[in-house]
C-alpha cells in the first residue's frame, strides 16, 4: 500500500482464533478512603499503601459513585514544581491503561479547583484542569496507555505555575492490557493520551466493563441529521484492539450511495501527532449483499482507500497522524457503489514522547538513601530526575540520554537517620551536601565516587573514624566534617592533600595525625 506520509498506516482484519481472558486485572484505588469498597463488582482499596504524603479528606456531600466522596490533597505551600507520586506495582514491560478521576467538591475552600500537571514515571502526561467539568457538577477523567519500564508505575500530581491551591485526586486505576492492544505503537518511545473514544449511533449509558473486558470507557455519540443509527446485532469478534461487541450493535451510516461526514473528535486539537483507530462492521446479513466499499479521508487527506466492510468487520489504524484544530472525517462511497458507508466506533489518542527514565542503578540507590533517612522531602517519590522540572528536592541530574544523579544537596533540611552505603552507587556524583542536619552513624566508603568534588557533612552527629579512602578521590577539593562526633586520627593523606579545603574542628574525640 502506498503511504502518503512518513508514518505507519495499518489495516487489520479479524483474527477469530485469538482468545482473551474476560477477567479485569489491575489496581483500583479510592483516593482518600479509609476502607475497601466494592463498586460495580470491583474491589477498590484505600490509597495509603501506595503513597506516603498528602492528606485524605471527605467531601461534605456523599455521591452515588463512592470514589467521588473522598480525595487526597497534597501540600503546595508556595513551592511550585514539586510532584507527589503513587507507586503502583507492575510487571516490567507490561502494558497498562492508567485512568485518573478528579472531583473537586470545594475541598480546598476555593471557588474553583486548582490546575496542575499529572506525570507518569518521567513523562508529563497532561495538565489537569477540572474547572469546566466541576462547574457542571461532573467528574473529570483522564486516560493514557503506558508500558511499565520497571517493577512499578509512578503516577504523580505536580504543582506548576498555575497551581493556586493543593492538588487533589479522587480515584486512580491501573489496568493490565493485552499485548495486542495498540501494538503498532513503540511504547519504548511513546505513550498514548486518550482524546476521544466513542460508540457511534449509540445514545445509551457509558459502555465499559464487563462489556469492555479492559474497562475502557466508550462514550455515546448519537445520531445527527445526516446519519441513520442502527441497532442490529453483528458477529464481530477478535480485533487486535479488542473493542467490545456492544459498539458494533449501533452505527452511523446511510444506505444511500452518498458521503457520510463527521466532525470528530468534537474538540479542537492542539497541533500534534495522533493515533487513530476506526472500527466498522456491516449489519446486513444477506449472503448476497455486496460489501460496503468506501474511501476514508481525514481533513481532506486520504486515510484509507477502497475499504470493503462486511459483516465480519474491519478496522483501520494510523499510529502517527498529524492533526490540529477541528477534525473532519469523510466516508465516500467508492465509484460504482450502490450503498453508502457506515462507522461503528473510533478512538483517538495523542502520541506522547516519553520523557525517559533515570539510570536504574541511581533510582535504586536513591530509594535506599530515602529509606535510610527520616523525614525526607515530601516529593521524594517517583523518578528522582524526570521530568526535569520535577526532580526531587535537593537532587540535580545530568542532561542527555543517560540521566544520572550528579548532586545531592539536603543542607539544613531537618533530616535525621544515617547515610546509606548505597550512596556509593551514585558514581556520577560531584557534590554531596548534607550539612546542618541530625544525621548519625558513620561515613560510608565513598571511594567509588571518582567525580566527587565537594563533601559537606558538617554540623551533624556522625561518629566513627574518617575513612582514609577519601584521600584517594583525586577531584575532592572541599571536605567539611566539623562539629560532629568523629573519633580516631585524621588520615594523613587528607591533612596533606594538595588543593583540599579540609575542616574537622569541633570533633572533640578526633586526634591530629601522628607527627
Amino acid at each position: 500500500m502506498k503511504l502518503l506520509f512518513p508514518f505507519l498506516l495499518l489495516f487489520l482484519s479479524l483474527f477469530p482464533s485469538l482468545t482473551f481472558s474476560e477477567s479485569l486485572r489491575g489496581t483500583f484505588i479510592d483516593c482518600g478512603a479509609t476502607s475497601p469498597t466494592v463498586i460495580n463488582g470491583q474491589q477498590w482499596v484505600p490509597d495509603n499503601d501506595f503513597i506516603t504524603v498528602g492528606t485524605p479528606k471527605n467531601l461534605s456531600t456523599q455521591y452515588e459513585d463512592l470514589t467521588l466522596s473522598t480525595v487526597r490533597t497534597f501540600p503546595v505551600q508556595n513551592n511550585i514544581y514539586k510532584k507527589f507520586c503513587y507507586d503502583i506495582p507492575a510487571f516490567r514491560t507490561g502494558k497498562y491503561l492508567v485512568r485518573t478521576t478528579y472531583f473537586y467538591g470545594g475541598v480546598n475552600g476555593n471557588a474553583n479547583p486548582p490546575v496542575f500537571d499529572q506525570v507518569v514515571d518521567g513523562t508529563i502526561w497532561s495538565i489537569v484542569n477540572t474547572t469546566e467539568d466541576y462547574g457542571q457538577k461532573k467528574a473529570s477523567i483522564y486516560e493514557g496507555i503506558f508500558v511499565a519500564a520497571g517493577k512499578t508505575i509512578s503516577v504523580c500530581l505536580a504543582a506548576n505555575n498555575y497551581t493556586d491551591s493543593d492538588p487533589f485526586i479522587s480515584a486512580l486505576e491501573v489496568v493490565v492490557l493485552a499485548n495486542s492492544l495498540y501494538n503498532s505503537t513503540d511504547f519504548g518511545t511513546y505513550g498514548l493520551k486518550l482524546v476521544a473514544r466513542h460508540s457511534f449511533g449509540y445514545n445509551g449509558p457509558l459502555i465499559r466493563y464487563p462489556d469492555d473486558q479492559f474497562d475502557r470507557y466508550w462514550q455515546p455519540f448519537g445520531e445527527d441529521n445526516s446519519t441513520t443509527p442502527s441497532s442490529r446485532n453483528v458477529s464481530v469478534s477478535g480485533f487486535w484492539n479488542i473493542p467490545p461487541l456492544k459498539v458494533f450493535q449501533t452505527h452511523l451510516g446511510t444506505n444511500q450511495p452518498k458521503p457520510l461526514e463527521l466532525q470528530w473528535p468534537l474538540t479542537s486539537l492542539p497541533n500534534s501527532t495522533y493515533y487513530i483507530a476506526l472500527y466498522f462492521a456491516d449489519d446486513r446479513v444477506s449472503p448476497s449483499a455486496s460489501p460496503r466499499v468506501f474511501n476514508i479521508t481525514v481533513n481532506g487527506i486520504m486515510y484509507y482507500a477502497n475499504l470493503a466492510v462486511t459483516e465480519a468487520g474491519e478496522a483501520v489504524f494510523a499510529n502517527q497522524w498529524p492533526l490540529a484544530g477541528l477534525t473532519n472525517i469523510t466516508l465516500t462511497p467508492a465509484t460504482g457503489s450502490a450503498i453508502g458507508p457506515l462507522i461503528n466506533a473510533g478512538e483517538v489518542f495523542e502520541v506522547l514522547n516519553l520523557g525517559g527514565r533515570t539510570l536504574t542503578r541511581d533510582v535504586i540507590a536513591m530509594e535506599r538513601i530515602k529509606a535510610s533517612i527520616k523525614n525526607p522531602p515530601l516529593d521524594w517519590n517517583g523518578d528522582p530526575c524526570l521530568p526535569r522540572q520535577y526532580s526531587w528536592t535537593g537532587v540535580s541530574c545530568s542532561k542527555g540520554p543517560k540521566v544520572r544523579v550528579t548532586t545531592l544537596n539536603l543542607t539544613n533540611m531537618g533530616i535525621s537517620g544515617s547515610i546509606s552505603p548505597n550512596i556509593s552507587s551514585l558514581t556520577a556524583l560531584s557534590g554531596i551536601l548534607l550539612g546542618n542536619n541530625s544525621l548519625t552513624g558513620s561515613i560510608p566508603n565513598l571511594s567509588s565516587l571518582k567525580r566527587l568534588e565537594i563533601l559537606h557533612l558538617e554540623d551533624n552527629k556522625l561518629s566513627g573514624e574518617i575513612p582514609s579512602s577519601l584521600g584517594n578521590i583525586q577531584n575532592l577539593h572541599e571536605l567539611f566534617l566539623q562539629n560532629n562526633n568523629l573519633t580516631g586520627t585524621e588520615p594523613s593523606n587528607l591533612v596533606g592533600k594538595s588543593g583540599l579545603n579540609l575542616k574537622v574542628s569541633g570533633n572533640p574525640f578526633l586526634s591530629p595525625p601522628a607527627s
